[in-house]
């Protein structure tokens, strides 16, 4: 006579076997002080982000650099974390990495393990992504750049934005709206898809 479970793995319910499949993929977003990192791990994600912010204080006026930002009143002093799901039996674990200097220390921290990153730009500060940009080329982690569309902001074209931060050929750039759910994910999705086809080529020069 057939068991009750003999239908699911190894004895598993089928609750069980489904959340033991289920792939949860680990994206870092990053970029400078003010890019909208906070703004768009808090728009995409399904859960209350976790955010570790702190009001900005005079002591740190003379080391945060709030050209163009001047609204903003608060900084991440740690990371942010936030989760999406992209379909069934996928999801991403969002970690919004601080943007200033002081807090870089971080960053080590955050990559381990990570599938690629996000890095947010600013038009209006398009500098302030070099330093996020040049940790991801030279540690090898696969990672696009999302413009966010700040209104006001001067429009460029995302070949200009490659041309400007000189990125390595194929670096995908995507233009966003970080408050908007939609554009979120899709810029999450192009992540997902560059760094699966970085990985796979990699994956067939070793063994090749």
């Amino acid at each position: 006579m057939p068991s009750e479970h003999a239908d699911n793995t190894h004895g598993k319910t089928a609750g069980e076997a489904a959340e033991t499949d289920a792939l949860a993929l680990k994206i870092l977003v990053a970029g400078g002080f003010g890019v909208g990192k906070t703004t768009l791990v808090g728009a995409v994600s399904e859960i209350r982000p976790l955010r570790t912010e702190e009001l900005l204080s005079e002591a740190g006026q003379f080391v945060d650099d709030t050209d163009g930002v001047d609204r903003k009143t608060t900084t991440t002093v740690a990371m942010d974390f936030g989760r999406i799901t992209i379909r069934s039996g996928l999801s991403l674990y969002l970690f919004g990495t601080p943007g200033q200097d002081r807090f870089w220390f971080l960053w080590d921290e955050l990559s381990q393990g990570a599938l690629g990153a996000v890095v947010l730009a600013d038009t209006r500060r398009l500098a302030d992504c070099f330093p996020a940009v040049d940790y991801f080329e030279h540690r090898g982690i696969p990672f696009v750049v999302a413009v966010n569309c700040f209104a006001g902001a001067r429009a460029y074209g995302e070949r200009e934005v490659s041309r400007a931060l000189d990125l390595e050929l194929g670096t995908p750039v995507v233009l966003c709206d970080a408050r908007d759910r939609d554009s979120g994910k899709e810029v999450l999705i192009r992540m997902v898809e560059y760094a699966g086809r970085m990985h796979t080529a990699r994956l067939l020069d070793s063994v090749s």
